[in-house]
């Protein structure tokens, strides 16, 4: 199986590990040799776990391919820091050895990076494809919907992965900066490594479905899943991960240095330190100032804590004087121990940090919201503590940050972080309370103000179908589903058409639904005219809005390719 190669094209390195798995290997391999673009090299390396030269016979003759074949199971990291280093790409990407990418993966995020060089990881939308594994190994698929269509955001990254490992792609030389994978993690590995290139870059989401990820239904296999079940090891994993500082300079993200106020070196000041590594996100440097009697005793298991010294019987002011020579970081946290958090706060600082972030040069320090004025914190940028400091020596620094004309004000709520995802959850509960026609309004409100526009429009074209709007649903999902079809967004529009006696297009959607989850091509009756598309659709099409993709004609596929 010898392939041409159009080497006028960037060379792209494809990352492949396996072990244990040779049923479903020729699937993944295939998907990846079957591309549209072939200027790629395929890194397969075996983690150890059963031989599969028997399984990849029929590929071993392509000259793109490279083969490692080790018996010693090192762990999927490992496996990966090994292909990086024989890879020769200006771009890499990953496929995992049960899942599988339609023929125009490579070439729809090869296209995305080079058209825009500002961005230095592009990543696709993939069908979650839940499936029943028969006793012998075949896979019986049940479902194929996009569970994640999300567009890039970096607050968001830094708590949770959702550009899904196979369907990034990055350019090599960010590995140099950002560094390998973390050989020590069990788990999560592929948000280790998103986490630290988002320090250094912008991702772009291409919302075109290029593959698709098998979900087990019941047992799973997967490393992954299995990894989960220790939940110590997972925590560890966790903390490990978000206390990971890869070097500077950060171009895409500010640093932080929290200072941690202690009357006395004791169970509250761990309870502290313990406190902002479970309930806070954003990576941090940590400084405890102590008195040269106290530091002797401190102890702490939290990453990425230091001990400052400081006078005998110091008030904060002098306290956090005695820290500012020792930290570089552009914003400062000054939390006192004791506070009252909600167990379930996953943002205790983030909440007044990002109003400073998205702020502008205002000269403004946001207090904590759980601050009182017997336990008071607040994050400012070093700056101006730098000057109110300067201003007045207090020991009381908000005496010194009114001395230098910096205001002290509490995070409104609108402020706080992850408003999309607050809004998306009010919809929800709207949903639940049946007042669909509200909730379609939300969609729309999110859709404008929010962005992830394709999502929401989807979301609210559902919520007029269940309001009985059925034009405005069909009027939002058929322009839709002419360029970024899915088998929900055709289940929606079919709805539609059948309630309005339009039976034998209705059928037509249901036909081609059924296509995209059997993955075979279909060429879809394009019928009438379309309904008269609503503002927001007009929108929701725009190649700004799309980034000038449309998903490829779907009767062009093969295999594989005509599950768009």
């Amino acid at each position: 199986m010898n392939a041409s190669c159009d080497h006028s094209s960037p060379l792209v390195s494809v990352l492949m590990c396996t072990y244990n798995r040779p049923r479903y290997l020729p699937e993944a391999m295939g998907s990846v040799l079957a591309q549209s673009y072939s200027n790629f090299e395929l890194i397969l390396t075996r983690d150890g776990g059963c031989p599969v030269k028997d399984a990849i016979e029929p590929f071993l003759a392509d000259r793109r391919l490279v083969f490692i074949d080790r018996q010693e199971n090192r762990g999927k990291a490992y496996s990966l820091n090994r292909a990086i280093e024989r890879a020769s790409g200006k771009y890499v990407c990953y496929l995992d050895d049960d899942d599988a990418w339609y023929p125009q993966h490579i070439a729809v995020l090869v296209d995305a990076l080079e058209r825009h060089s500002q961005f230095g990881v592009a990543y696709s939308d993939l069908y979650k494809t839940h499936c029943r594994v028969q006793p012998d190994g075949r896979r019986i698929v049940l479902s194929k919907n996009v569970e994640i269509s999300r567009d890039f955001d970096r607050m968001v990254m830094l708590q949770f992965n959702h550009a899904l490992h196979v369907s990034v792609m990055h350019r090599r030389q960010l590995l140099e900066r950002a560094g390998g994978y973390n050989e020590t993690l069990k788990v999560l590995i592929d948000w280790d490594l998103t986490r630290r290139l988002c320090f250094y870059t912008d991702f772009l989401h291409v919302p075109v479905v290029t593959g698709q990820y098998y979900a087990p239904v019941g047992d799973c296999d997967r490393i992954s899943v299995q990894q989960r079940k220790n939940v110590n090891d997972y925590l560890r994993n966790l903390l490990t991960i978000r206390s990971t500082r890869p070097p500077k300079p950060w171009p895409c993200l500010p640093d932080l240095a929290v200072i941690v106020v202690a009357d006395q070196c004791d169970a509250s000041l761990e309870q502290t330190l313990q406190m902002l590594w479970s309930q806070s996100f954003y990576p941090r440097m940590h400084y405890v100032p102590l008195s040269s009697d106290q530091l002797a005793n401190f102890r702490t298991g939290i990453p990425d804590a230091v001990a400052i010294t400081a006078p005998q019987g110091a008030a904060m002011g002098d306290k956090i004087d005695a820290v500012l020579p020792n930290c570089t970081a552009e914003f400062v946290a000054i939390v006192p121990t004791g506070l009252q958090v909600e167990k379930d706060e996953i943002a205790f600082l983030e909440r007044s940090l990002v109003p400073l972030l998205t702020g502008g040069s205002e000269k403004v320090a946001y207090e904590l919201a759980e601050a009182t004025p017997q336990r008071w914190g607040a994050v400012i940028s070093r700056q101006h503590l730098v000057e109110a400091r300067a201003a007045l020596a207090s020991p009381d620094v908000r005496q010194s940050l009114a001395a230098a004309g910096i205001a002290v004000r509490k995070p409104e709520f609108t402020q706080y972080p992850f408003q999309f995802d607050n809004f998306l959850t009010a919809a929800a509960q709207v949903e639940q309370s049946g007042d669909w026609k509200k909730a379609a309004r939300i969609y729309d409100y999110i859709a404008v103000e929010q962005g992830n526009t394709l999502w929401m429009r989807t979301l609210q074209a559902n919520a007029c179908y269940w309001a009985k709007d059925y034009g405005e649903a069909l009027a939002l999902m058929e322009p839709i589903n002419q360029t970024h079809p899915t088998p929900a967004r055709l289940l929606i529009e079919a709805r539609c058409l059948q309630k309005m006696g339009q039976f034998e297009r209705a059928a037509d959607r249901y036909r081609w639904a059924e296509a995209i989850l059997e993955a075979r091509a279909y060429r879809p009756a394009r019928g009438r005219e379309l309904v008269k598309p609503t503002a927001a659709a007009k929108d929701l099409n725009s190649q700004e809005t799309l980034n000038g993709y449309v998903e490829p004609d779907p009767a062009a596929g093969s295999r594989l390719g005509a599950a768009f």
